[in-house]
């Protein structure tokens, strides 16, 4: 049935949950409210009514919809919720999104994907609440199931990923010591049609990168302040973007000093650097890195399929990628990822099994498999018409040949995040062979340790170890203007880590 708009009563403390819980069917408000509407007979078509309320006995949340059936006529389905003994506002929250998304399935005729009632970024967070209070894996699968209406697959492949990072998690002890520190380099050589990342082409105004440079040391040297002055130790180094090798020799080797002199130390196991596009890189440059101590990399081919590579604005070639990783070993980095966007536009199962048959070759030690996403500001999304996506069932199976081919090489599931606008409601998954995990990976996605953001568009998140909240602050998007305010932002940093660190002491 057509359903595209709901309306809802004005100012209820549930708005924003059935909002989210109508998303997941691509279900808008219709702009007004249920109590502008004066008698339920004037409801439009192809519109929905919803009302939410509680029991007689406050024990159950009841939700009820009416909307014109196909034969025009008005309907009205209800849904009631299992009953509790304390309807507390997250439960009732829960509850909610449970009984709408019974409902919609039943009166559109669609599923959303198979992530149930779950929106937000990080569903393996969930799993470690649960695990944090004791529940082993089986049980915490049966709660994914049965309380965010998860397929047991989604269940199983979070729980299992769960249990791979506990042994990485910190405790509130080690969280108030151990930080990561991420640099964001704006550039890349081109933009490619998926984009939506805040980074530019690299200018050709050599005034521009100076001054970029010239910030950044002092971004860098601020955030070397906040380490000394908290007695802070620097667990790993993330420099991504953007593209970071997208700089020219002189400033990309200047910016891996700065970096390495700046925050490496003994207690530092991990240096990344997201090499990303294979025309961005050189020898000079894998060497500069090696200097440096770099101790990972990634590639990103995102297809192996020449079509594709040209169709999404890459100026190089598959043999590109291939002899980029070989320098790579050959000039000794010790481990390199490589990403693959799944339901890219013109490809299908097959392309994807063909892409990972190139790279089961060349036996990477990780492999990050992202869901497309069409974002707002990127060229794909403007353009929509111009280029066929897979649909939801292909991306699906595409997914799992990924996973599949993943577990082939001998890879296990390691990190699992989600965006809005991605194909199928999917998700995007990190594989690893065995020790080779990207440990900054999990720290960001899990949110339990204190990243430190360095460069245009960086976030800094500051978490508090007794309950692993965190509050975050970010430099500005616009590289003109993270110049000019510098010291506006650095002193925003500052006050972010006061409020944890000196709230400690």
């Amino acid at each position: 049935m057509k359903i595209n708009r709901y309306i809802y009563p004005q100012d209820d403390f549930l708005t924003d949950i059935v909002r989210d819980a109508m998303a997941l069917f691509s279900i808008v408000s219709a702009g007004f409210a249920a109590d502008q509407l004066s008698a339920v007979e004037c409801l439009p078509q192809e519109t929905v009514l919803v009302c939410n309320r509680l029991d007689a006995d406050k024990q159950r949340v009841v939700t009820e919809v009416v909307f014109h059936g196909e034969s025009g006529e008005l309907e009205s389905r209800e849904e009631v919720s299992p009953a509790a003994d304390l309807l507390e506002l997250p439960e009732v929250n829960r509850l909610v999104r449970l009984n709408l998304l019974v409902l919609c399935r039943e009166f559109t005729g669609r599923n959303p994907g198979p992530w149930g009632i779950l929106r937000g970024v990080r569903p393996t967070k969930l799993v470690h609440k649960l695990m944090d209070k004791g529940l082993n894996a089986a049980d915490a699968c049966a709660q994914l199931e049965e309380k965010y209406a998860l397929t047991a697959a989604k269940a199983g492949l979070i729980t299992e990923i769960a249990l791979r990072q506990r042994p990485f998690l910190l405790s509130a002890t080690q969280a108030m010591n151990l930080i990561s520190v991420y640099i964001a380099v704006p550039f890349c050589p081109s933009r490619c049609l998926y984009c939506s990342f805040p980074a530019q082409v690299l200018p050709e105004d050599n005034t521009i990168l100076q001054a970029f440079m010239t910030t950044m040391q002092e971004d860098i040297k601020a955030a070397r302040g906040l380490i000394d002055r908290y007695g802070l130790i620097v667990q790993t180094i993330y420099i991504g973007g953007g593209t970071p090798t997208s700089l020219p020799i002189a400033q990309f080797d200047q910016l891996l000093t700065m970096v390495a002199e700046t925050f490496y130390g003994p207690e530092t196991i991990e240096f990344t650097v997201e090499a990303g596009r294979p025309d961005s890189i050189d020898e000079h440059k894998i060497m500069a890195m090696r200097r440096a101590g770099v101790t990972r990399t990634s590639i990103n081919p995102q297809t192996m399929q020449e079509k594709t590579l040209k169709l999404i604005g890459r100026s190089h070639t598959v043999q590109d990628i291939i002899v980029t990783l070989e320098k790579m070993r050959y000039f000794g980095i010790p481990i390199i990822n490589m990403d693959i966007i799944v339901g890219l536009p013109g490809e299908g199962e097959r392309e994807i099994a063909d892409t990972l048959d190139q790279i089961a070759g060349l036996s990477p030690d990780n492999l990050t498999v992202h869901t497309l996403a069409v974002k707002k500001g990127s060229q794909l999304q403007e353009n929509q018409d111009r280029f066929p996506l897979p649909h939801q069932d292909v991306a699906t199976a595409m997914l799992d040949i990924a996973e599949s081919s993943a577990r082939g090489m001998g890879m296990e599931p390691y990190y699992l995040y989600r965006q809005k606008y991605m194909a199928g409601n999917l998700e995007n998954v990190g594989y690893t062979s065995p020790g080779r995990e990207c440990i900054y990976n999990i720290q960001i996605i899990e949110a339990r340790q204190t990243i430190l953001g360095v460069g245009p568009a960086a976030a800094t998140k500051a978490v508090n170890g007794l309950d692993w909240r965190f509050t975050s602050c970010y430099h500005p998007k616009d590289l003109a203007t993270y110049c000019k305010n510098i010291v506006t932002y650095l002193a925003r940093r500052d006050e972010l880590l006061a409020r944890l660190f000196e709230a400690e002491v």
